[in-house]
């Protein structure tokens, strides 16, 4: 039986890192890839990083019950949505999948796949860490986006509450100060899933 790792954690604690690491020592684990109304950005390719649609396209596969879960940002450029949809390519019934998520889309899976099939790999960080991080990403970029960045790690605190977390039932968290540590526990866990 299939599962979906969904890998969470607030801004810069290295989910996008961690994810990479495990598709690409993971053979059996493929993307679930998510659609998004944000534009694409460079060196991104559709159906890769994301499925590129319009707001129609998303209300589309919703009136076709096959959107899972959707999470709109109001971000310095304006909304951006992100959703995971059942177009036909999750095969639960013979691979596992890795996708990277909020609390709340962890709950919609939940409840669209079954408990059963849904594994929460919480990343934790120290907040002094994940805000150095971050810094350091941006002061890396072309144009860095400080206010954006201010803006997803005060929504964090909100979409990553400890009252959130134990509302969804997760009690283990992964902690990110060692990326191999954090690897292989997660491995671990992949290889021999263990019931709260």
């Amino acid at each position: 039986m299939g599962r979906i790792y969904c890998v969470m954690g607030k801004s810069a604690s290295g989910k996008d890192t961690l994810f990479k690491k495990l598709l690409k020592e993971s053979p059996k684990m493929k993307k679930l890839v998510l659609y998004t109304t944000r534009p694409m950005r460079e060196g991104e390719t559709d159906g890769v990083e994301y499925f590129f649609v319009s707001t129609a396209d998303l209300e589309e596969f919703e009136r076709q019950g096959k959107l899972v879960e959707k999470r709109t940002y109001d971000t310095v450029y304006g909304p951006w949505t992100y959703a995971t949809v059942d177009d036909g390519n999750i095969k639960l019934s013979s691979r596992n999948y890795l996708v990277i998520g909020t609390i709340d889309s962890y709950m919609k899976l939940k409840e669209y796949f079954g408990a059963d099939r849904v594994v929460p790999l919480l990343l934790h960080l120290d907040s002094g860490i994940r805000i150095q991080r971050a810094i350091n990403r941006e002061n890396a970029q072309p144009v860095p986006q400080y206010k954006e960045m201010c803006r997803r790690y005060l929504a964090d605190e909100e979409d990553f509450s400890e009252e959130k977390i134990a509302a969804a039932g997760i009690t283990r968290r992964y902690i990110n100060e060692n990326l191999t540590d954090c690897f292989n526990e997660i491995i671990k866990e992949i290889k021999d899933p263990k019931k709260d």
